[in-house]
C-alpha cells in the first residue's frame, strides 16, 4: 500500500510554489495535476469471443450465407372456415293448419334468421326433404342474407286438387350441398 502522506506533502509544496507565480499559470498547472490524479487512461477491452467483428477485410470470393441462419418467412393467419345457420324466426303467411281451397294458389313465406357465420350467395338452396312438392319443385335458391341478419324465404305452391292434409318440409343446403338449420315447413287441410 502506498503511504498517502508523502504524497500529499509534495503536492501542497507544488501548490505554495504555484502560488507565486501568475494565477492563469496556477489554474493551468492545477488543471494538468487533478487530471493526472483522477483519471485514467482510457484502456481497450477486447470484445468477447463469441461476438463476430464489425469489419471483415475483403475477400475474393463472394461470402456465402447459411439459410439456416435467415429469419423465417411469416405465413399467413390460417382463416378459419365459417359456419352455416338458419333460424326459424316465425310463419308470415299461411300458419300451420291453414284450410286451402283445392288448386289455389299458395303464396308461403317464413321469417328466418341467418345464424351462421357465413353469407349465403350463389350455390346455396332449400330441398324438399319431405311430403308433398305442390308444384315448387324439388329444390329452390336461398334468399341471399348476410351473417346475423333476418330475411324472408318465398315459395309460391299449388294446392293438390284432392282434399286432405299435406305436408311440404325445407332444408338448406351450402355450395358443398350439406344441411344446416332449422327445417322449414308449409302444413295445410285442403277442401273441396
Amino acid at each position: 500500500m502506498i503511504d498517502q502522506k508523502p504524497f500529499e506533502r509534495e503536492i501542497f509544496t507544488s501548490l505554495l510554489s504555484l502560488m507565486r507565480l501568475k494565477p492563469a499559470w496556477i489554474v493551468t498547472a492545477l488543471m494538468l495535476m487533478l487530471q493526472g490524479c483522477i483519471f485514467a487512461p482510457p484502456q481497450r477491452v477486447p470484445p468477447p469471443a463469441s461476438q463476430s467483428p464489425l469489419f471483415l477485410p475483403p475477400t475474393s470470393k463472394p461470402a456465402q450465407i447459411e439459410t439456416n441462419l435467415m429469419p423465417e418467412q411469416s405465413q399467413p393467419t390460417p382463416t378459419l372456415p365459417c359456419v352455416d345457420g338458419l333460424t326459424f324466426i316465425s310463419d308470415l303467411t299461411i300458419p300451420d293448419g291453414s284450410i286451402i281451397q283445392a288448386g289455389a294458389s299458395i303464396d308461403k313465406r317464413w321469417e328466418v334468421e341467418n345464424s351462421g357465420s357465413c353469407n349465403w350467395e350463389n350455390g346455396y338452396s332449400l330441398r324438399l326433404i319431405a311430403g308433398d312438392e305442390m308444384g315448387a319443385g324439388t329444390q329452390q335458391a336461398l334468399t341471399p342474407a348476410r351473417s346475423a341478419t333476418r330475411a324472408v324465404i318465398r315459395i309460391l305452391f299449388q294446392a293438390p286438387s284432392e282434399p286432405g292434409n299435406y305436408r311440404s318440409a325445407w332444408q338448406a343446403y351450402n355450395p358443398q350441398d350439406l344441411p344446416f338449420g332449422d327445417p322449414i315447413f308449409m302444413d295445410i287441410t285442403v277442401e273441396p
